[in-house]
């Protein structure tokens, strides 16, 4: 994708005028940067299950009777597992949620890397 830039030419507007534009070029800078920090966050949030899941995703035993995401014991009625339609691994109902759509839950994980 090639981008195309103008130079701007401020020189006609007035102090007031220019400093209202700059305000708005930082704002902007400002939240983009801001979306970034939240976005390489959440791609790190992403990493630290992947690896949690890599770990304990072997443990055939292990993610049957307890949610892969906070370990907490599968019980029936109280805590029931569901398996995540992505990546076919047992969670709990706190850390999946409903897709209507697809008639079958998702992981947390997973629903934040779709």
């Amino acid at each position: 994708m090639t981008h195309f830039c103008k130079k701007l030419d401020l020189s006609k507007l007035t102090d007031e005028e220019a400093k209202h534009v700059w305000g708005v070029i930082q704002r902007d800078f400002d939240l983009r940067k801001k979306e970034e920090d939240r976005l390489g966050d959440l791609k790190t949030k992403i990493e630290k299950e992947d690896t949690k899941r890599e770990l304990l995703g072997n443990q055939t035993s292990l993610t049957e009777t307890y949610c892969i995401r906070c370990l907490q014991p599968f019980k029936f009625l109280v805590n029931n597992r569901r398996q995540c339609l992505d990546c076919n691994l047992y969670i709990c109902k706190s850390c999946s949620r409903y897709n209507k759509k697809e008639h079958g839950w998702v992981c947390d994980p997973c629903r934040m890397a779709r």
